[in-house]
């Protein structure tokens, strides 16, 4: 029996921002996209990568590319026939393997610098969830979300956040309704031991999709 009386429901969220300070979208790490380092050679050093990456039919995606004024290209990269995204270390290997050669060639060529240093991994464990397009793809996964609401005065914005799980979403409406996702950080405050409560259960958020600062998979690992 759920004891939900003794239960305080306003501190289901806003404990989790520090964690992800500086992770954002478009960040060409975890938070995915491009981040050029404004470079003579980086663009050249991106059409490569492109170019390797359609070379797999589709199924290797770039994730995130970033390059470092140091001559390092940083790239991420997915499986898009894995449900999770996750590519293998055989994956991994396979495209830094085309990627090396493309650079080596250029480097000869002159038209990046020598010595570049390459590294190609996975989105991580925590990658980002697109808006809208990737909703769907990862709905059964618990998923923490930074978003916004309005505040009490005229043009302020409170930000919040929360270890979530996907309820439902409309693409017409462009908004989405989550509730508490089932995992530990949540259980443990309806007490050590117990499960999710009533309340924390029944639990429901309405976004709108433009409010959302940052939605990325959870994991409690």
């Amino acid at each position: 029996m759920d004891d939900d009386d003794d239960y305080d429901d306003t501190d289901w969220e806003d404990e989790y921002l520090a964690d992800d300070a500086e992770v954002y979208v478009g960040d060409g790490g975890e938070g995915g996209g491009i981040s050029l380092a404004g470079t003579w050679w980086d663009k050249e050093a991106l059409l490569m990568a492109e170019e390797v990456s359609m070379s797999f039919e589709g199924d290797l995606k770039i994730y995130a590319f970033k390059t470092l004024v140091n001559s390092t290209i940083q790239v991420r990269i997915e499986k898009l026939s894995n449900k999770s995204g996750s590519p293998s270390m055989t994956d991994i290997e396979a495209f830094s393997s085309i990627y090396r050669s493309k650079l080596d060639e250029a480097e000869i060529a002159g038209s990046v610098p020598e010595n570049l240093s390459l590294e190609v991994s996975s989105p991580g464990v925590e990658r980002v969830v697109q808006i809208p397009q990737e909703l769907d793809r990862f709905k059964e996964r618990p998923m923490y979300v930074k978003y916004v609401t309005e505040g009490v005065a005229p043009g302020s914005a409170i930000e919040s956040d929360g270890i979530f799980r996907l309820v439902s979403f409309d693409l017409e409406t462009n908004c989405c309704t989550w509730g508490l996702a089932d995992v530990r950080i949540n259980r443990e405050k309806a007490g050590k031991g117990r499960p999710l409560s009533k309340k924390q259960r029944e639990w429901r958020l309405n976004t709108p999709f433009d409010s959302l600062c940052l939605v990325r998979v959870y994991s409690e690992i």
